[in-house]
C-alpha cells in the first residue's frame, strides 16, 4: 500500500477494514518475532546466572544479592536507552528480570512487617522483585530477630516518613540488634480509603496504623468528621477488619485492597503529595563500597561535658564528611540521656570516613556503626504504577 498518513489531503481513499487488519497482522507478527528474540536473550542471561551460581557453590563466598550491582545495572541501561522504551519502565522490567534469574542461583528470603498487603510488603517487592520467598511477620522486632538468626536472608523495615518523621521502634531495635543495614529504598506512599463497597454511605469507623491516620488527618476531618478512628498494628490488619465489617473502612494500599477483596472508595487521600517512606534493608553482612553510599552510626555523649555533641560532630566537618541526618532518641534505662543517630555520606572503607569516625568515637561515650550501604535512587511509585497501567492497557489492546 502507498497510502500516506493524511489520506484526506492526499486524495487517496481511506484504508479499508481489511487493509487495516492486514497491516495490524503484519505488525503483530513482527512483535511476536521480537518477543521470541527477547525470550532467547533472557534464557541466555539465565544460563550465565546459573554459571555464576555454580562458581559460588564451589567455594566463592560472594553474597547472592548485591544492591549496588542491581542499582548499577539499571542505571547503565537507562544511560544507554535511546528510546522510545520509557526509562521508568526499565526499572520495573529489569527488577523482575534480575529477580527471576537470581532465583535460579538461590531463592532469596525476605522478612517484612505483615500480613500481606502492607506497605512493607510492597517495599520488599519493589526492592527484590516478585521471585523471592516473602516472610510476613506480626511486628518489627520479629523481622529483626528472624534476620539476625539467619531464618531469612534479609528484612525490610520502615525507618522514617517525610510527613510523620521517624519510626522510633525501628531505631530503638537497631541499637540492640546484631543485624547491619545493607540497603535502603524510598517508597512514595499513596493512601487509599478501602471498603467492601465503593462508596462513602454508612461508614462509621475508619481503621489503620497510626502513621496513615496521621498522614490523612486533614482529609478525615474534612470528609469523615464524625467517624470513630481505630488504630491497628498494620494497614493490612485494617483491611482485614474492613473485609469483615461493612460499616468500617480502612486506609491502606491498593495491594491491600486486592489482597482482601476491597474496593477503593477514594485514592490519594494523604494530606501532602510526595509523602515518602524510607525503608532499610537489614542483613548480616556489610556490603562493599559502591561509590555512592551512606553510613549510619549511633553515638552517646558524656552527659556532663558541655559542647560534647558539638565536638563530636565537628570531627566530620574537619574530614570533609557530609552529614545527611541527625536524630535523637532517649536512652530508656537512663533518664535525660540520649542516643544520637547520624547518617553520613560515604562508606566505612573510605579513608576520610574512617578517620572521621575514629575521631568522633574518641570523643563519644559510646558508639555503634549500624551499617554502610548503597544509597537509594528514589523511584516514585506513581511513575512505576503509571508504567504498569500502560503495559496492562497495551496488553488489552492486543499488542
Amino acid at each position: 500500500m502507498s497510502k500516506g498518513r493524511d489520506d484526506e489531503t492526499s486524495g487517496d481513499p481511506p484504508w479499508s477494514a481489511s487493509e487495516v487488519a492486514a497491516v495490524l497482522d503484519g505488525l503483530r507478527g513482527q512483535i511476536d518475532a521480537v518477543d521470541l528474540e527477547i525470550l532467547e536473550r533472557l534464557n541466555a542471561r539465565a544460563s550465565l546466572v546459573e554459571d555464576v551460581g555454580r562458581l559460588k557453590s564451589g567455594g566463592d563466598r560472594s553474597p547472592i544479592y548485591v544492591a549496588s550491582r542491581e542499582r548499577d545495572i539499571v542505571a547503565n541501561l537507562i544511560k544507554h536507552n535511546g528510546g522510545p522504551f520509557p526509562n521508568a519502565a526499565l526499572v520495573h522490567v529489569f527488577r523482575e528480570v534480575i529477580s527471576a534469574t537470581r532465583s535460579l542461583e538461590k531463592m532469596v528470603s525476605v522478612a517484612y512487617l505483615g500480613p500481606e498487603g502492607t506497605f512493607s510488603h510492597l517495599a520488599a517487592i519493589r526492592q527484590f522483585g516478585t521471585q523471592i520467598d516473602l516472610q510476613p511477620n506480626a511486628n518489627l522486632k520479629e523481622v529483626f530477630l528472624r534476620t539476625e538468626r539467619g531464618e531469612t536472608h534479609f528484612g525490610v523495615v520502615p525507618v522514617e516518613n517525610t510527613t510523620e518523621g521517624a519510626v522510633t521502634e525501628c531505631f530503638d531495635t537497631l541499637v540492640d540488634s546484631d543485624v547491619t543495614i545493607c540497603g535502603e529504598l524510598m517508597l512514595e506512599i499513596s493512601q487509599n480509603l478501602l471498603r467492601r463497597t465503593g462508596d462513602f454511605e454508612g461508614i462509621e469507623r475508619v481503621a489503620s496504623m497510626w502513621q496513615p491516620l496521621a498522614q490523612c488527618r486533614e482529609w478525615l476531618r474534612r470528609r469523615l468528621p464524625n467517624v470513630e478512628l481505630i488504630e491497628t498494628t498494620s494497614t493490612a490488619q485494617a483491611a482485614q477488619l474492613a473485609a469483615q465489617d461493612g460499616k468500617l473502612a480502612a486506609i491502606g494500599s491498593e495491594i491491600a485492597a486486592d489482597a482482601y477483596g476491597l474496593e477503593v472508595v477514594e485514592s490519594g487521600i494523604e494530606d501532602l503529595r510526595g509523602n515518602t517512606t524510607r525503608f532499610f534493608v537489614i542483613g548480616r553482612e556489610t556490603p562493599v563500597s559502591s561509590g555512592n553510599d551512606l553510613t549510619t552510626v549511633v553515638f552517646t555523649t558524656h552527659k556532663n561535658q558541655s559542647g560534647a555533641l558539638h565536638r563530636l560532630l565537628e570531627s566530620f566537618a574537619r574530614n570533609n564528611v557530609n552529614l545527611t541526618s541527625i536524630q535523637s532518641r532517649p536512652v530508656k534505662s537512663k533518664p535525660w540521656e540520649y542516643l544520637f543517630f547520624v547518617d553520613l555520606e560515604g562508606h566505612l572503607d573510605d579513608p576520610h570516613v574512617a578517620e572521621a569516625l575514629t575521631e568522633a568515637a574518641s570523643m563519644a561515650h559510646s558508639h555503634k556503626v549500624l551499617g554502610s550501604y548503597p544509597r537509594a535512587q528514589p523511584i516514585p511509585s506513581a511513575i512505576v504504577n503509571s508504567v504498569e497501567d500502560s503495559i496492562d492497557r497495551s496488553a488489552d489492546d492486543g499488542a
